[in-house]
């Protein structure tokens, strides 16, 4: 029996015919939870942190996870008890911080649509940092921070022109994106935030995208925001601290980036050549810390044979588990239980009414009605981005550590949708 590649080893993996989570089978937790069920590995984020950790050993570092990427509270639990500070892009995603215990000095508020209420919320909270991305915000942030008697502290988000080579829409480092100050015009930008009475300039910072997989992109954005900072320094503006982003890629489809420690080990060569080692440094990673430890399951509910395509239909859908359909994402998916068979091409399909809802196309699956299978690399971008199209509920999730079980997101239902509306009389 061939064991197909499996993303996440070796806290995926299979032990006989049945596909385990660290000391966990997944097929017992799909029957106790229900399937669609997302399930996350704590030794795995665990992993994934540390090698970031090894990468800085020495180093005056804050690691802000970027919760956009999974932002369930047990989730985030797991970061806030390692020491991380989070990087967040609205004033929900600020509520949940609070709510693991997280301390909001530790808080970078990233993105470029902040609302004057959002911004009330994290002053008020003691953020550590906003992460401007335009010159208006820069002037609205400090009206807000005036009529609150403080000045907010701030770093401005470089657009560098860099080119991520990732899929367009998770670059966001090019000028025809729409993050981040044009690298022609930040010196300009730093002097004005300087001049504003609502202000406290802190950071810069740099963000070129998601899923890279190459080193070469870091290197040359590293390079030009470090060309910045000897200019705005020039000018009289100081930066304490320097935030290069993430957006570290994992293994989808047998991907090879770099490892964390081996990357920033590069990084900080190219760092202390130019002078800046001892800088406090600031990071955002996301997907590289939860990517892979994360697996949505699914049950097979018919097989569709026909003339040009066969139709694997399973519960989870387009909802459940949005990349496939919104970046034509390859994920791999495995069945939860082996066994020995002829395979069949088939389109892995989801329930919802759309042509778009699928999960994977062209699959070598041996399934009958009734399977479990797993969709591997979904512990980023997945359950965060579900939404309740059709009316379905959203999935349960459940955060395994060694060999124990914890619901940390029961499934939700038509009442839960449905809370908060009303009928006109």
């Amino acid at each position: 029996m061939n064991v197909p590649h499996i993303p996440g080893a070796p806290h995926f993996a299979y032990r006989g015919t049945h596909l385990y989570i660290e000391d966990v089978r997944l097929s017992d937790l799909a029957r106790v939870h229900g399937t669609p069920l997302y399930v996350y590995s704590k030794a795995s984020m665990q992993s994934a942190l540390a090698a970031y950790q090894r990468g800085f050993a020495g180093r005056n570092v804050q690691i802000c996870y970027a919760m956009k990427a999974s932002s369930s509270l047990g989730v985030l639990q797991v970061f806030a008890q390692a020491g991380c500070g989070f990087d967040i892009v609205s004033g929900g995603e600020l509520q949940r911080v609070l709510a693991v215990g997280a301390a909001a000095d530790k808080v970078i508020f990233s993105g470029v649509g902040k609302t004057r209420a959002e911004m009330r919320d994290a002053l008020e909270a003691g953020i550590g940092c906003f992460n401007v991305e335009s010159e208006g915000e820069l002037e609205v942030l400090s009206e807000v921070a005036l009529a609150l008697g403080m000045r907010a502290p701030v770093s401005i988000r470089v657009n560098p022109n860099v080119d991520p080579k990732t899929h367009p829409y998770i670059s966001t480092g090019l000028k025809g994106n729409k993050f981040g100050v044009a690298h022609e015009r930040t010196l300009q930008t730093y002097q004005r935030a300087a001049n504003l009475p609502g202000l406290r300039v802190v950071g810069i910072d740099c963000h070129i995208g998601s899923q890279i997989t190459e080193e070469e992109p870091y290197l040359d954005a590293m390079d030009r925001v470090l060309d910045l900072v000897d200019a705005i320094e020039a000018a009289g503006v100081p930066i304490q601290h320097i935030d290069f982003g993430g957006g570290l890629g994992i293994d989808y489809n047998e991907d090879t980036p770099p490892e964390a420690d081996a990357l920033w080990s590069r990084l900080l060569m190219r760092l202390d050549a130019r002078g800046y080692g001892d800088r406090h440094l600031m990071i955002e990673p996301g997907r590289s810390l939860v990517g892979n430890a994360g697996v949505c399951l699914t049950e097979v509910l018919y097989l569709k044979p026909g003339e040009h395509k066969n139709f694997c239909i399973v519960d989870a859908a387009m909802n459940d588990l949005p990349r496939p359909a919104m970046y034509q994402a390859f994920h791999q998916i495995v069945a939860l239980e082996r066994r020995d068979g002829e395979t069949m091409s088939y389109d892995v399909v989801g329930p919802v009414c759309e042509s778009g809802d699928w999960i994977g196309r062209d699959r070598a699956l041996h399934v009958h009605a009734g399977d479990l299978l797993a969709v591997m690399s979904a512990g980023a971008y997945c359950m965060s981005m579900a939404s309740n199209y059709n009316t379905r509920g959203r999935a349960a999730e459940v955060l395994v550590d060694g060999n124990q079980a914890h619901l940390i997101r029961r499934r939700e239902t038509a009442a839960d949708q449905m809370r908060g509306e009303s009928l006109v009389n």
